[in-house]
């Protein structure tokens, strides 16, 4: 379970409540099904009309990432394999390292090696992994764009939804206690369209591309270590290199996590 997200949502259910709760406002204003209904119907409808249905199919799994933690392979992880597969690539070979593919599970990684053990050359190794990495964030990007559509028309649907809300209150004009009541229901809709978007959908998207850029150096931190070992370089200065990616914070992590291992 990814906590933050959750506990983000009931921070974020917290203020509106604690607000209403200050400002001695009833929550029987917020049982206002139109309000609901156009930022809900409204905000699905952009979508719609914004991405084909190819880049929807991900949706479930896009919330999926937000309320849980994938198990990735852990920068320690990356670093401890490569300087094994390096130890044993100075001491038994290249082609020795077919033997370790099997065990390897990531499917990015089993691909590196595979290339480095059939001696493919260090450009096209970058080439083709880096495209791999450069066609993963454009996807990612597409994803997390979604949430970014959805947050930026959702404060606008509650202004419609209160615009709605006004036409109706003009409908009692000549009773004030019943258009003073419809007045503040109008407003409901704006309160959920900026919650909404500003609560949940932009967050959501933001929390995707952090997601995204932490994947992206964990591949980045594979293809460098590849590349080192078909260079040949020593076990030391492979986990160097690694770790020269990493921001000094995450380093002392790194390297005291490896020291208690």
């Amino acid at each position: 379970m990814e906590l933050t997200t959750l506990l983000g949502i009931i921070v974020g259910i917290t203020a509106v409540v604690g607000a209403m709760i200050f400002k001695h406002i009833s929550f029987t204003v917020l049982l206002n099904p139109a309000a609901f209904f156009v930022i809900i119907v409204g905000t699905v409808a952009t979508i719609l009309n914004s991405y084909p249905g190819e880049d929807l199919k991900s949706l479930g799994t896009l919330f999926k990432i937000l309320f849980t933690k994938r198990k990735d392979i852990s920068e320690v992880e990356i670093i401890e394999l490569m300087v094994n597969l390096s130890t044993t690539a100075r001491k038994e070979g290249l082609l020795s390292l077919e033997s370790k593919v099997e065990e390897i599970e990531d499917p990015f990684i089993k691909k590196g090696v595979r290339m480095v053990v059939d001696g493919i050359e260090e450009d096209v190794i970058s080439d083709i992994l880096g495209t791999e990495i450069s066609e993963m964030e454009k996807r990612h990007e597409i994803n997390a764009s979604i949430f970014t559509s959805a947050g930026t028309y959702a404060p606008t649907l509650g202004v419609l939804g209160a615009v709605f809300g006004l036409i109706a209150a003009m409908s009692h004009i000549d009773d004030t206690d019943k258009m003073a009541e419809a007045i503040a229901a109008a407003f409901i809709a704006t309160i959920l369209g900026i919650f909404t978007g500003y609560v949940l959908w932009n967050p959501f998207a933001k929390k995707l591309k952090v997601k995204s850029m932490h994947e992206v150096t964990l591949k980045e931190m594979v293809v460098e270590g590849l590349l080192s070992i078909q260079r040949g370089d020593s076990p030391f200065m492979l986990k160097d290199r690694l770790l020269a990616i990493l921001p000094p914070s995450k380093q002392e992590q790194v390297v005291e996590e490896m020291k208690s291992e």
